[in-house]
């Protein structure tokens, strides 16, 4: 008896053993593994891509600065603004951004692949593509849907969640993904499209209950709730646009905001829509070679994509 008690117990062991070994190989496959769909994407947006040319101020002479850059009409001024003392201190980094054309802004995957947890430092996809100005994106490749177009090129249609859209005309807008499709939002300009959110600002008002809101972020983990590192895009009218990161988790110099606090500075700034992209320890702004922020990882993480203005 006390033999097939110890074999029950042997078993269950080794059952147990087997499940948590099939968890972490799902866990890894699912989440840390690099899976590439597309090899190259450079040479995919030429051969895919309608226009993947930025246009740009070629003829014209730029300008670079401490925090700002101008090239032709094309404009990145960064200030920094600090609100509240001691562990209620908020800092936030702005990017006023006046493109020439939509097509000035510009997305950029790590590595140059597609695909699910490709990832590289924001830096280093900066400098790879010849970038003055850069902010981490949606992390696309911690996700297996949502739709994907990035400067003017579909990689995914699998509509999920709330979306936004930037057109080629510069203007943007909060969409359903699960309505439309990726052919049918190139068909109407899409330039670059962002899944995260959720949308934070719409017509010039903060969205209500936003701070229920739950992305799926992390397997897990709903951490976009309470007071944390955000970073996001808002759009105060046609090519004119703003990026906003705040930094988070660092007592004494920023603790974070909750996402209507992320509203209210974004309406303070005079935008029309406004969007959530990744936070957290992603949340970054990068210009000229340096690092703006202060990760709250304590430097950069790695992510899978960017949004950037190359010199």
């Amino acid at each position: 008896m006390r033999r097939r008690v110890k074999q029950g117990i042997l078993a269950a062991t080794v059952s147990v053993a087997l499940v948590t070994a099939g968890g972490a190989t799902w866990a890894l496959n699912r989440f840390v593994i690099p899976h590439v769909s597309v090899a190259d994407v450079a040479a995919y947006e030429a051969a895919h891509g309608e226009d993947s040319t930025p246009v740009a101020s070629a003829s014209a002479e730029a300008s670079l600065t401490e925090d700002s850059y101008t090239s032709g009409s094309t404009s990145v001024t960064i200030t920094t603004r600090t609100t509240g003392t001691g562990d209620d201190t908020v800092t936030a980094y702005i990017a006023e951004v006046t493109l020439s054309d939509a097509t000035v802004l510009r997305s950029a995957f790590a590595n140059n692949q597609f695909g699910e947890n490709i990832t590289a430092l924001v830096s280093e996809t900066a400098e790879a593509n010849n970038a003055v100005f850069a902010v981490n994106g949606d992390y696309y490749g911690f996700r297996d849907s949502g739709i994907v177009i990035r400067n003017g090129v579909v990689y995914r249609d699998d509509g999920a969640r709330e979306g936004l859209v930037i057109y080629r005309d510069g203007t943007a807008a909060v969409y359903d993904e699960t309505q439309t499709t990726a052919q049918a939002l190139l068909d109407d300009g899409a330039w670059n499209t962002l899944s995260f959110g959720p949308a934070i600002v719409e017509d010039g008002a903060v969205v209500a209950g936003i701070d229920d809101v739950e992305i799926d972020t992390n397997f897990g983990n709903h951490s976009i709730q309470g007071e944390q590192p955000r970073t996001a895009i808002g759009i105060i009218d046609a090519n004119h646009i703003v990026f906003v990161v705040v930094d988070g988790r660092d007592a004494g110099y920023s603790r974070g905001v909750t996402m209507t606090e992320l509203a209210d500075i974004m309406v303070s700034l005079g935008v029309s829509t406004a969007y959530n992209l990744d936070g957290g320890g992603s949340s970054e702004m990068w210009f000229n070679g340096e690092v703006v922020n202060r990760p709250s990882n304590g430097g950069e993480r790695a992510t899978s994509d960017i949004l950037y203005i190359a010199k």
